[in-house]
């Protein structure tokens, strides 16, 4: 008959516990890091806008930039619509 040390026996639940806190754990470090890009897209988009404005057009932009138009534009609709978001929740507060 052998003994079993109940310290170093993991129950079938605990491991499913520990399993599932790990993965958990990703989910928020890849929660925290898809935040933190969305927010650099944004300051990025900021900065095309600003650049669109300080060259006269997307095109001069472009260059300047050394970014494909399509891109400025990509970055102009974020930041346009980063900027209508933060007019809807100036305007609801």
């Amino acid at each position: 008959m052998s003994v079993q040390n109940s310290d170093r026996t993991i129950s079938r639940k605990q491991r499913l516990q520990e399993k599932q806190r790990r993965q958990l754990a990703v989910v928020d470090t890849v929660d925290k890091a898809e935040a933190k890009v969305r927010k650099a897209e944004i300051e990025l988009a900021v900065a095309v806008t600003e650049a669109v404005q300080v060259f006269g057009d997307e095109q001069s932009a472009s260059e300047g930039l050394d970014m494909p138009v399509e891109a400025i534009r990509r970055f102009l609709g974020m930041a346009q619509d980063e900027s209508a978001s933060a007019s809807d929740v100036a305007g609801t507060s």
